[in-house]
């Protein structure tokens, strides 16, 4: 067998190799064979497409509650203004927020409720929020900032 020396002279061409193209073609057929297991058939994913759906009761929804809070600490449920923003305690605020509460409770329903509060707002306002919802013992709260447009 003759072998392929680059300092010879002549032209170096050794013509078609076959070898690295059946290598290709065994490293493609690998990867499809592998990724035809990962694919799953429509029929498996149990979807279901929008329509009409059937209910066997009647749906309830969960009011939820947004508490604002101003830059300059007024605090607002539902758009309501509560305490003057110089009361640390809110007793309104907290009476408001157990009276709902117990309403939740006896609905069997959660208690959602949302503190939006403007990016300037103090720190120590949301802290009095959040002492009124625990007082109230009202545990599903989300934070949000109000986007200043």
């Amino acid at each position: 067998m003759k072998r392929f020396d680059p300092n010879a002279g002549g032209d170096g061409h050794l013509g078609f190799q076959i070898a690295p193209m059946i290598d290709v073609v065994f490293v493609v057929m690998l990867f499809f064979m592998v990724m035809a297991g990962a694919v799953k058939v429509e029929r498996e994913l149990n979807t279901k497409l929008p329509g009409t759906a059937e209910t066997s009761g009647p749906t309830d929804f969960v009011d939820e509650i947004v508490i604002n809070i101003a830059e300059n600490g007024e605090v607002t449920l539902n758009d309501e203004v509560m305490d003057a923003p110089a009361s640390r305690e809110m007793p309104q605020l907290r009476a408001t927020l157990l009276r709902l509460k117990q309403g939740s409770d006896a609905a069997k329903a959660p208690t959602l409720v949302t503190v939006v509060s403007e990016p300037e707002a103090k720190y120590s306002r949301t802290i009095d929020v959040l002492d009124a919802l625990a007082v109230a013992q009202i545990e599903n709260v989300t934070f949000t900032v109000n986007e200043e447009e």
